[in-house]
Order: C-alpha cells, then structure tokens, then sequence
C-alpha cells in the first residue's frame, strides 16, 4: 500500500487557497478604494457607498431640483442618485422646472409619494418655507441642498460649498494678481435677492479689501458696475455687452459663479479686449471654466463648487440621520478650494457633466 504524506498533501491543499483568498481580499480592496475615490464630475464614478448600522433596503430618498436646464443641476442630481442607488435605497426626484409653484407641487407630490428623507434645493429662500413644515408633519426630515432657506424653515442642516471662504480665496488672488495696477471692476451677478449669491459676493469683496489692507495699507474697491445674468450664458454674454459700451475702460471682472461669465467671455472677445481684461470667479470650477484657466490668461481663477461632493454629502448625511444622528451643524459645508492655472490641470475632467 502507498503511503500518503498528510502534511506534504495539506500544504499543496492550503497554499494555493491561501494565495487565492489574498487575491480576492486585494481584490475587494481596489474595489471598496474605487467606490469611495474622490471624483469632479465623471458620470460612472459619481456614487459612493457608505456604512449603515440598519438595512436602507427600500428606503427611499426623494431629491426636488429647481431646474434641470443647467449642467449644474444635471450633475448634481446626477451625483445624489448615483450615491443613493449604490447605498441599496430608491432614488424618487422632481424637477421644479424653475417655476416656483411648480417646485412646490413637486415637493407636495414626493411627500405624498413617502420618502424617508426629502433632499431640497430651493429656488427661492421664502416659497418653499412651508413645504418644508408640511415635511416634518408628516414625519420627513428635510435637508437644504446647495442654496439657502429661511431660517423660519424646518430642516435638518444646508449643504453647499462655502461661498463666503471660495470667494475670499479668489479675492485675495486678485490682489496678488494686479498689484498696485489700479482696478476697474465690473460685477456679475446671478440674480438680486440670491442668498448664495450675495454669499460669494461678500467673499469676493471681502478677500480683495482685506488683502489690499494687509499687502498696501489701503482700501480700493473700484466697482464701476454691476449687472445681473440670471445664471445664463446668454445673461452673461448680453450684460457684458453693455458693460463694454458703458464701461470701456473695465480691466477686471469678478463674478458670483463660472456660468455668469462664460456667455461673457464671447463678448469681451468680440471687442478684442481678451488681452485687457482679467476675470476672477467666486464660484464653481464648472470644466470649460477651468479648461479656460489652464489654455488662457485672461481667466484668472475660480473657486470649487462641485455639484458632485455636494451629492455625495447629501446621501451621507442622509445615511447618518436614518442611523439615528441629530446633531448636525445648521450648515454643513465642502472644504473651499481656489483653481488656478498652477493646479486647474488636477481638477478638470473632460467628461464631468459639469
């Protein structure tokens, strides 16, 4: 009879299945890595996955945009249902189709549908007031999403980027930038009364007088104009347009946000004056802006408002409130970030929605 050597048998059995189960532990590794990478914006890697003590199977996250009929809105809901889907949850949205009745029946309508948790980007600080108490009546924690409410209103915490630091950021910059080269500002702005708006605004104003102080000993804040775009490219192109005409001796424009300035940009190059004018964005980091950045010199920065993070956020703390958390800070914000040409190359994606 053959004698079989067990030990010699149990060691050609254990170490291929030993160095299988390392392959598959690394394996499973790259792929928890992956799920949670950092992303600007790329469609397929929006989502990410985050621990629950309890099953979120069949809970269900309803998200009301104002409007989808920009990139921006596109890809931040792009991001919250991506995060939602691959967190094992439903993923209900509305489109308030930038009418504010409109947004408050779609509201209404995903109360009635049941969610678990209402995420909320309001078009208007005060019309979405009481949809918000209508929530919380029915049992539905709500969460402002990239834009601001009245603090009358009831919700758990805001999440947005930190307007007010991005736009000391770019502030600040300019100043560096320009020297003792005295300014003539010309000022875009989204729309009047805009909360967020008039956050970045602040910011902007803020970073160029405190620099000035610190770097000259002086204040001068040299505002010519300022004009409204409705968050438009056609808005932008148009005011800047008449700026131009009215003011043709503008060398710096600062806006609230990329989307203000891009329709703006045709117009300052129809008049040749790419070469004479400087433009500082408080807000967004949307991708043509900062391919701009990185080809041209004439864009000089923009701050990080990525419509991405803020998703993802969105879905966490969501996430954290069904697993009993409550106590949120009022306002939650994504870290401030100034691109530049130095480091624009880092951030744009050429395949983000935005």
């Amino acid at each position: 009879m053959k004698t079989i050597n067990f030990k010699i048998a149990f060691n050609k059995l254990c170490v291929p299945l030993l160095v299988f189960t390392l392959l598959l532990n690394m394996v499973s590794c790259a792929e928890e890595i992956k799920t949670n990478k950092p992303t600007n914006g790329d469609e397929e890697e929006t989502g990410q996955f985050f621990k629950s003590a309890i099953d979120l199977t069949g809970k269900k996250i309803g998200y009301c945009t104002p409007s989808l009929n920009a990139p921006y809105y596109q890809a931040l809901l792009q991001s919250i249902k991506s995060t939602t889907e691959k967190n094992g949850m439903e993923f209900i949205s509305a489109d308030g189709q930038d009418d504010i009745n409109k947004q408050v029946a779609a509201v209404e309508d995903l109360i009635t549908k049941g969610v678990d948790v209402l995420l909320l980007n309001p078009k208007d600080p005060d019309a979405l007031v009481g949809v918000t108490k209508l929530a919380k009546a029915s049992g539905i924690p709500v969460f402002i999403i990239d834009s601001s409410i009245n603090p009358a209103a009831e919700f758990v915490t805001t999440i947005q980027s930190n307007n007010l630091a991005n736009g000391e950021l770019a502030g600040e910059w300019l100043v560096k930038k320009m020297g003792k080269t005295k300014m003539n500002i010309a000022l875009l702005s989204g729309n009047a009364g805009n909360p967020v708006g008039k956050k970045r605004k602040q910011g902007l104003l803020q970073g160029i007088t405190e620099e000035q102080l610190r770097t000259q000993g002086k204040i001068d804040l040299n505002v010519k104009t300022q004009a409204y775009t409705d968050w438009s490219y056609a808005g932008g192109l148009k005011a800047m347009e008449d700026i131009l005409v009215a003011h043709p001796d503008i060398n710096v424009v600062i806006t609230e946000s990329d989307v203000c300035v891009l329709g703006a940009i045709k117009a300052i190059a129809q008049a040749g004056k790419t070469d004479d004018i400087l433009i500082v964005a408080g807000a967004d980091g949307q991708k043509e802006a900062i391919k701009y950045i990185m080809d041209t010199d004439f864009y000089g920065c923009t701050a990080m408002n990525s419509p991405v993070q803020i998703g993802i956020n969105s879905v966490k703390y969501a996430i954290e409130y069904l697993n009993g958390k409550r106590d949120f800070d009022k306002t939650s914000f994504t870290a401030p970030l100034l691109i530049t040409k130095e480091n624009a190359a880092k951030y744009y994606n050429p395949k983000a929605i935005f």
